[in-house]
């Protein structure tokens, strides 16, 4: 494999690491392992780190597709717990809210959930890197402050229930969505729709474009393909 030519990687990205991790891990591997003094390495969509599932990485040359490759559509697993509302709407803060849900059945949510098809308008999370006159908006919510964030219009080309647990009241849906739909900002406006409250409890992005998670790799197989690399490991040839 060429790097510096380029290449473009799944990864199966582990539990709290930031995609920006991924990035760091893939240069960091290239460049100690294979004598690279410095090589373009970039991903095509942010991860959250309490998410797990497909980052896609490229290298060298590559890195020019990554604007093309961010446009793919993007496929999540995520589990919600209904009646409680957290300020980051995930595990990453405690609850603040909790809200009733005796009203909340099976019916009810299968005549919500189909409300999200099609083109929707989203507020993003506070807690996001949205940028607010120049500034990350988390950064602003970790000082107190609370930025005000417009509206971004999405897609959502399909969603499903997969599965609802009644006695604790999580729901786990599969959603197809278009780039920048944040899954923490859904699970907050289904729970608005189920006139109660929701925050994320586990996400997993199964899909970007056409490679599925299942076909992503591993750091240890990642770590196995450079060390079997036949590329020289001579820097002064690389550049």
């Amino acid at each position: 494999m060429d790097w510096l030519e380029g290449e473009i990687i799944g990864f199966d990205k582990p539990y709290r690491w930031t995609s920006f991790d991924v990035v760091g891990k893939t240069r960091w591997l290239l460049c100690h392992r294979l004598g690279y003094k410095k090589i373009k390495v970039g991903h095509t969509g942010t991860l959250d780190p309490l998410a797990t599932g497909v980052v896609v990485v490229c290298t060298g040359k590559k890195t020019k597709c990554i604007d093309e490759l961010q446009n793919h559509v993007k496929e999540y697993v995520a589990t919600l717990q209904l009646g409680a509302t957290t300020p980051s709407f995930d595990l990453e803060k405690e609850i603040d809210a909790t809200y009733p849900t005796e009203h909340i059945n099976r019916q009810l949510i299968d005549e919500v959930i189909p409300t999200f098809l099609g083109e929707q308008w989203q507020i993003p999370p506070v807690f996001s890197a949205v940028k607010v006159d120049g500034k990350r908006a988390y950064k602003l919510a970790r000082k107190g402050e609370q930025p005000e964030l417009k509206p971004k219009r999405l897609v959502i080309d399909e969603i499903e229930v997969t599965a609802f647990d009644e006695s604790l009241m999580q729901l786990t849906i599969r959603v197809v969505c278009s780039k920048g739909t944040y899954i923490r900002a859904l699970a907050r406006d289904i729970g608005q729709r189920l006139h109660s409250g929701a925050h994320l409890i586990q996400l997993r992005r199964t899909r970007v474009g056409a490679l599925r998670v299942e076909d992503c790799m591993q750091f240890e197989d990642f770590e196995k393909l450079i060390d079997n690399s036949d590329i020289t490991k001579e820097p002064s040839t690389r550049h």
